[in-house]
């Protein structure tokens, strides 16, 4: 049985129409029917069915009436009643209004763009005439046939967009064009026209119509079209080739949050060894155990002591089963011994999983177990490969499992894992040194069997001084290979007159000495590179640069590729992505061990001194695009490995950039630093230290990263403290407090930015900083409903504005003052002020401060019960805060935002705006996530299923 609102008021029962008599009593269904499941008062049927015009009897018409639909509908139970009135309860598809809006939840996020195309074309289908046709003349439900009117307008551009991404572009030019017609302000539509238009070869036709809306705006609102549109307009000028490709279509930049592009098939594995040998055992061990597409998943545990090829292992095996693996193979290091910093936890394993399936980062969850079920849900139906390389015990693992028939998980590690044995069922194998004559075969393989046969005495005693392990025996070939012209017998030497054993590598012979392989390896190189190998055991992060590498060494980035290149080719350095080097994390050991052995403490102290200047020169570069009002100046003269990286390597350091690089950029160097930091801190560099945190202060806070800001400022807090530097012990305790205050933790935000004002009190410099933690007071005090103190900050800030002749914190400031005058109800004061930061922030390029002002813009408008006015302003606020990838903002505009919709009756885009908003609160782990759940149960709303 379902009820059909969306043409004539009917009852489907059985495959067969059932008509309902009367105006009232299809009324009485209809707004049953349309609140969901929710308790009806008897007034507010009242008010629907009647209106002003309610019988006195209004109570007994109605118990006659749900009687009468009762016996129609067929079932007693579908409509109770439940004080203070009736509740209809059909079941989620009992009306086909919420089978409608379930198909386009379906095809919307449906991962085949061809089958989300079928599920929202079958949504329209259930369209049958403008909805509730046969009420006309009932004000309420005049208002909800509107409302269902926009839900087909939706699913028409889901489906436009999912038909796009299926490569339906030719076919979808005439439709595109008549709902343009239609909508002649809809960015929306007309990236889709334009996209359309150019993938059919008529560029110039995609051209003309970006043209024509932006004519139409600038006629009747006075605005320019949304910089994603922007965007797509120089992509097709440039005829960018990414717009060729449907999965990548631009109109993904114009998608409503939460609905994926296409499923992607990830191949993350690492490049296999190309001269791999031997593991013969091995290699049928692991045959044995690949699943069959119905067997449950399979867990591999690959144990074994550092060195001793684990992941060579892993990584070629996977290879070589790649193929039954259709789905995709995933890949992550999880660093589980790495002596330089922290294992990866399981979260930020899980975030990469999730990105290598394209999930929007407002889509991931918070809650590590919520993560985990929407990890297993993209892996249902598909046969994945997991590789979970480097990992520290079965806990950091289980989160990481694949669930779902058909699936591998190949894990590695020092540990036995015998947790994961017991608890999962994992196959263990124990990987051991190389038999002698798997050993030999590796030499064979990477130093030609000739010469190998030519001198099987030393042969033999490289095999003994490399103790069988593996690593060891790589180094020691990659060394020979690197000298064909050197006899073996004296690369057997070099060993024999080592020493030591490396206590790592400890495996019961005596005889071995691990640490004389490096040493062997380390002596072949160039007085240069092993300059070099020595300096970059002093870098903090997990992986270097080529400028960071010049900046340790002192010379220019030209030079030090050339090294770079001769470590890697001695097996010393990996080069994991171009212009990118790791090592083995006992490699990193050995190389600061023969730092500290052969750098006297002024060299090593220089090194770290030229690291640290290029750190925080390129991070406060990146910052300035960020956040140009709030970010350090970068230091002049700039460091010259700074100058000279090209773009393809490090993009931050060379030309004119784009937010978005500099935000890339910082998502690559976060880790290191982060490192940075704490090097600084460590080393009495309290001016690097407290700067550098600064810098990053930018990105963490607008990624919601709240425990890394807190880190790294509480360490350039700590060191400008010990120190005596006034001026970084009070930016450290502004920093400090705005990421309090921006998590949640209002009052231990307050008196950190009350003691900086008092530092900075009677001072001229810094400006910027004042008016900083002045405007977050004012924030924090329209938390707590201080609008009078609220104002009296905001004011504060602007006359400091004023006094240091500071265009940007003028804009800020003016903003803020316009907002405070909106809070206390003086809205054409606020207009005033709001216009003008408006004004500004768009001429001087400002676009933080642009958001801030439409957003503020948008509150008055609301206020005044301008809905239509409000929500323009909210969206170009909502533009611009996703450009500047400001989650936090972006999460409040959007809670704003459904506010405006909820005030002008539109429940439904209420329950959008405010489901994005709580995705991204709860994406930055923010405590107001939990007032939006409370919102949306308030205002009767379904929340969404977690995951």
């Amino acid at each position: 049985m379902r009820i059909r609102l969306l043409g004539p008021v009917d009852v489907m029962v059985g495959g067969e129409a059932r008509m309902v008599s009367g105006l009232r009593r299809k009324a009485v269904l209809a707004t049953l029917a349309l609140h969901g499941g929710e308790v009806v008062s008897v007034g507010r049927l009242a008010d629907a069915v009647w209106g002003e015009t309610a019988p006195s009897t209004v109570r007994n018409t109605l118990q006659s009436h749900v009687s009468y639909l009762r016996t129609l509908l067929g079932n007693k139970s579908a409509i109770v009643g439940r004080p203070p009135g009736y509740r209809l309860d059909v079941g989620d598809d009992g009306t086909d209004v919420w089978l409608a809006e379930r198909l386009l939840r379906q095809g919307a996020q449906a991962a085949d763009p061809v089958r989300g195309a079928s599920d929202l074309r079958a949504a329209l289908a259930l369209w049958r005439g403008r909805p509730l046709a046969d009420v006309t003349g009932l004000a309420w439900l005049e208002e909800q046939a509107g409302r269902l009117e926009l839900l087909a307008e939706r699913i028409s551009r889901a489906l436009s967009e999912a038909r796009l991404a299926a490569g339906e572009h030719r076919q979808l030019i005439g439709e595109l064009e008549q709902m343009a017609a239609a909508h002649p302000l809809d960015e929306q539509v007309y990236a889709q026209l334009m996209t359309a238009l150019y993938r059919s070869g008529r560029q110039a036709d995609a051209l003309a119509a970006y043209q024509r809306l932006r004519s139409t705006l600038a006629d009747e609102l006075g605005l320019v079209p949304g910089q994603p549109l922007r965007d797509l307009e120089t992509a097709i000028l440039r005829q960018d080739s990414w717009l060729d490709a449907p999965a990548a279509a631009p109109v993904v930049l114009l998608r409503a949050a939460g609905q994926p592009p296409a499923a992607l098939e990830p191949a993350q594995l690492p490049p296999p060894v190309a001269a791999f040998a031997g593991r013969g055992a091995e290699l049928a061990s692991l045959d044995a155990i690949v699943p069959g597409p119905e067997d449950g998943a399979v867990i591999s545990v690959i144990a074994g002591t550092a060195g001793v090829g684990k992941t060579t292992l892993a990584v070629h095996w996977a290879h070589r089963v790649a193929a039954h693996f259709p789905g995709g193979q995933l890949y992550v290091n999880l660093r589980g011994f790495d002596p330089s910093g922290p294992a990866a936890d399981a979260g930020q394993a899980l975030r990469g999983f999730l990105d290598a399936f394209a999930v929007p980062p407002e889509r991931i969850p918070a809650r590590l177990e919520e993560q985990v079920a929407l990890f297993r849900s993209l892996l249902a139906g598909r046969r994945i490969l997991v590789l979970l390389d480097n990992a520290r015990d079965a806990e950091q693992v289980r989160p990481l499992l694949p669930g779902s028939p058909g699936c591998l998980a190949i894990v590695t590690s020092r540990s036995h894992l015998t947790g994961l044995v017991a608890g999962q069922g994992a196959h263990p194998l124990h990987l051991d040194l190389l038999p002698p004559g798997e050993a030999r075969e590796l030499l064979s393989r990477r130093l030609g069997a000739s010469r190998v046969s030519r001198e099987p005495d030393a042969v033999e005693e490289i095999i003994a001084g490399c103790a069988r392990l593996p690593l060891a025996l790589t180094i020691t070939a990659a060394r020979a290979a690197a000298s064909p012209s050197f006899p073996l017998a004296a690369v057997a030497a070099d060993l024999r007159e080592a020493g030591h054993v490396l206590d790592p590598f400890e495996v019961g012979d005596a005889a071995t000495d691990v640490r004389a392989v490096f040493r062997s390896s380390y002596r072949a190189l160039s007085d240069g590179a092993a300059r070099l190998f020595r300096l970059l055991g002093l870098h903090p992060g997990p992986d270097v640069t080529v400028g960071a590498a010049a900046s340790l060494a002192g010379i220019a980035p030209d030079q030090v590729r050339g090294l770079l290149a001769e470590l890697a080719r001695g097996s010393l350095l990996t080069e994991q992505r171009p212009g990118r080097y790791a090592c083995h994390d006992l490699l990193r050991a050995y190389a600061a061990e023969q730092a500290h052995q052969h750098e006297d403490e002024a060299t090593r102290q220089a090194a770290v001194g030229r690291f640290l200047d290029y750190c925080l020169h390129a991070a406060c570069t990146a910052a300035t695009l960020i956040e140009p009002f709030f970010a350090p100046a970068a230091p002049d003269p700039a460091p010259a490995a700074a100058l000279s990286v090209p773009a393809s390597t490090e993009p931050l350091t060379t030309g004119p950039l784009t937010m978005g690089e500099a935000l890339a950029w910082f998502t690559a160097e976060r880790a290191g630093l982060l490192g940075a930091v704490a090097l600084a801190a460590g080393s009495g560099r309290a001016g690097h230290a407290w700067r550098l945190a600064w810098a990053l202060s930018a990105f963490l806070l607008r990624r919601g990263l709240w425990s890394d800001h807190a880190t790294a400022c509480q360490a350039g807090l700590a060191a400008a403290r010990q120190a005596g530097d006034t001026a970084g012990e009070a930016h450290g305790l502004v920093l400090l407090g705005l990421g309090y205050a921006r998590s949640g933790r209002h009052p231990e935000a307050v008196p950190l930015m009350t003691d900086a004002l008092r530092m900075l009190a009677g001072t001229d410099d810094y400006g910027r900083t004042q008016v900083m933690a002045y405007s977050s007071l004012a924030w924090i005090a329209e938390l707590e409903e201080r609008y009078s103190d609220m104002l009296g900050h905001a004011e504060r800030a602007l006359q400091l504005s004023w006094a240091s002749a500071d265009r940007s914190m003028e804009i800020m400031s003016l903003g803020d003052v316009g907002y405070c005058h909106a809070r206390l109800g003086n809205y054409s004061q606020a207009i005033r002020y709001c216009g003008q930061a408006l004004a500004r922030s768009k001429a001087a390029g400002e676009r933080t401060w642009e958001s801030s002002s439409w957003d503020s813009l948008g509150y008055v408008y609301h206020q005044l019960g301008d809905h239509r006015r409000s929500v323009t302003c909210y969206e170009r606020s909502l533009g611009l805060a996703r450009e500047t990838a400001d989650r936090f903002s972006e999460a409040g505009i959007l809670d704003r935002l459904g506010d405006v919709h909820a005030s002008a009756g539109d429940q439904d885009a209420a329950r959008w705006a405010w489901m994005q908003s709580l995705r991204a609160f709860d994406a930055i782990d923010h405590p107001e996530g939990d007032r939006i759940r409370a919102k949306v149960r308030l205002a009767g709303l379904r929340l969404p299923v977690a995951g």
